[in-house]
């Protein structure tokens, strides 16, 4: 069987993704979200004679899912690829003019991810061309606000199911199969109001918000007693602080935020006794101390076993397109893969070398991308027979 990857019809088809401003709203007030990228998507799996479906999530955010329906019997594949970017207002390249020089493709989303999902449209195309008849189902999934809070893939699971998935964050060609949770922690902390000049009179809530962040720093010091092969240890971080009104009154009230990642075995429970064990220490030194927090937002870490089928094919794909062993890897960061596999469906990762990712200069590697297509086509045809 051969497969061909179109390499110049790939480059152009980033190169026209890349073009179309696709910045989540929620991280800049300016972007305009995903409506045109996924207007262009939609018309181009159409073109390809996919089963297509266009998903509004809300006034800028949709979904769009293209088909390949197989003749019955065989195991279904879900590729995953997110639409959105992040803020390209910092760059030191024209974000949105995308060159192609050097063996690479530079612009906003090249790498994260617009130049796999390239890669994903010309897996199938290769599919198609070769005149390979599949058993199973292949659903492209191209979906929104994955740099902000994955609405896109939480409404994805709740109506789509296959047999395993690939989610095509970019990996260097290696295959992920494990990658960090995190929580959001916001501390309210409350003080009492007093003229400065009257110290008798006043608590000083930024105060004692300073001995919240001394907790968060012994806690960080504490994570690195716990350890997972491939990621490491877990962390903490204090984001962000807001307190005071004027120089000359005690300050009655401070938010403090913070962020903790996890690692697999970590739960939300985990993390909600040490912020509540945090607070109660500082009330029982000082019963002066008040103050209260809540876990607001929480994203599993997620983890895939290297025995499922889906892993074992994609490291046979890697293997014949490379020459080499793929390298099993983790992402420091949250992907997707975790809301798919929560879903109960078998999930890795896999995608093209780059860098600059969310960085002032973002670029992808040509030849990656085709290597990733050839890759990803060969998985399809193996597992979806």
């Amino acid at each position: 069987m051969k497969l061909h990857i179109e390499r110049d019809e790939l480059i152009v088809l980033v190169q026209d993704l890349i073009r179309i401003d696709s910045v989540n709203p929620y991280l800049d007030a300016d972007g305009p979200g995903e409506r045109e990228m996924a207007a262009y998507l939609q018309a181009k799996l159409v073109e390809m004679g996919l089963e297509v479906r266009l998903v509004p999530i809300n006034e800028t955010a949709c979904n769009v899912i293209g088909m390949l329906r197989g003749t019955g019997g065989g195991k279904s594949l879900l590729l995953n690829g997110h639409m959105d970017t992040v803020s390209a207002k910092r760059m030191d390249i024209p974000p949105f003019e995308p060159v192609h020089e050097d063996g690479k493709i530079f612009g906003r989303g090249s790498q994260d991810m617009k130049g796999s999902l390239g890669a994903m449209i010309a897996a199938v195309e290769a599919i198609q061309k070769a005149g390979v008849r599949l058993a199973g189902d292949v659903i492209l999934t191209f979906v929104a606000d994955e740099e902000y809070k994955s609405i896109g893939t939480e409404e994805l699971v709740k109506e789509y199911r296959a047999d395993a998935a690939i989610v095509c964050e970019p990996s260097d060609l290696d295959i992920g199969v494990v990658h960090k949770g995190f929580a959001w922690i916001s501390c309210e902390v409350r003080g009492k109001s007093a003229h400065g000049s009257r110290p008798k009179e006043g608590v000083d809530a930024i105060v004692h918000a300073g001995r919240v962040l001394q907790e968060i720093d012994k806690l960080s010091k504490q994570l690195m007693n716990k350890h997972h092969p491939i990621l490491g240890s877990p962390s903490v971080h204090a984001s962000l602080i807001n307190g005071g009104t004027e120089l000359s009154t005690y300050p009655d009230y401070c938010r403090l935020d913070w962020e903790r990642r996890t690692i697999p075995g970590e739960s939300k429970q985990d993390v909600e006794k040490e912020v509540a064990a945090i607070l109660q220490k500082l009330h029982d030194e000082d019963e002066s101390f008040r103050a209260s927090a809540e876990l607001f937002f929480w994203r599993d870490p997620y983890e895939v076993s290297i025995e499922e089928p889906i892993f074992l094919t994609l490291e046979v794909a890697c293997r014949n397109r490379l020459g080499r062993v793929p390298r099993i890897s983790g992402f420091s960061g949250w992907t997707d893969a975790a809301l798919i596999q929560e879903a109960g469906i078998p999930t890795v990762l896999f995608g093209p070398t780059g860098a600059g990712l969310h960085g002032a200069i973002e670029y992808v590697e040509t030849e990656s991308l085709v290597d990733m297509a050839a890759i990803l086509a060969e998985t399809i045809c193996e597992f979806c027979r």
